[in-house]
């Protein structure tokens, strides 16, 4: 604890500082549980994509054996060139939001590829796509939690030092400006008596 002075100053001061803390955390914890709120809905966005991703997978299982035919293109099918975010905010955490991905497919000869790598080729931009939706949804939650972390380390702060921290200065500050203003009327009805048996 740091060393605090028995005045009436230090009291108004302490006094405003526990009032300060009292006012913020309230809105501290509204933030937590915002934040907390914010990676439930992350999470269920991530888990939704994921479930697609998933899914196109399971659809690609069924041709992907097809690569191993003599006549199956070698170069990749598609290639994820960018990925469009959107600047957002959550509870005043600056987040990216998806908006698009741009795949790139190279065009094939219809006459010399099978007939099947159109539909690989859909797949593949359409597995690229989620992958890259999941990303920007990663980065969102990392955001956040990070954010959840610092805002949950200052109401613990707030709960578990600072106010007790006050309350208890406060505390032995009153008891001993008391005990000092105790002394003082004492030591003046010493004086007093004392005047008085000095004039007898």
């Amino acid at each position: 604890m740091a060393k605090i002075k028995f005045t009436k100053t230090e009291l108004k001061a302490q006094k405003d500082a526990l009032a300060r803390f009292r006012r913020y955390l309230p809105m501290l914890q509204l933030k937590k549980q915002q934040l907390q709120s914010e990676i439930a809905h992350i999470n269920a966005d991530i888990d939704e994509a994921a479930s697609k991703r998933d899914g196109t997978l399971g659809a690609m299982r069924k041709w992907a054996r097809l690569f191993a035919d003599p006549g199956a293109p070698v170069e990749p099918l598609c290639t994820l060139a960018a990925i469009r975010t959107a600047p957002g905010n959550i509870a005043g955490v600056k987040i990216p939001l998806f908006k698009s991905a741009t795949v790139e497919q190279p065009e094939q000869d219809s006459w010399s590829t099978p007939a099947w790598v159109d539909d690989a080729q859909r797949e593949l931009a359409s597995l690229l796509t989620v992958r890259a939706e999941i990303s920007v949804l990663e980065t969102q939650r990392e955001l956040v939690a990070t954010e959840l972390r610092m805002t949950s380390q200052r109401v613990n702060l707030f709960e578990k030092v600072k106010i007790p921290e006050c309350r208890e200065n406060i505390r032995v500050i009153t008891i001993a400006l008391g005990d000092e203003q105790t002394a003082s009327v004492v030591r003046g009805k010493i004086a007093k008596h004392r005047n008085t048996v000095s004039e007898l």
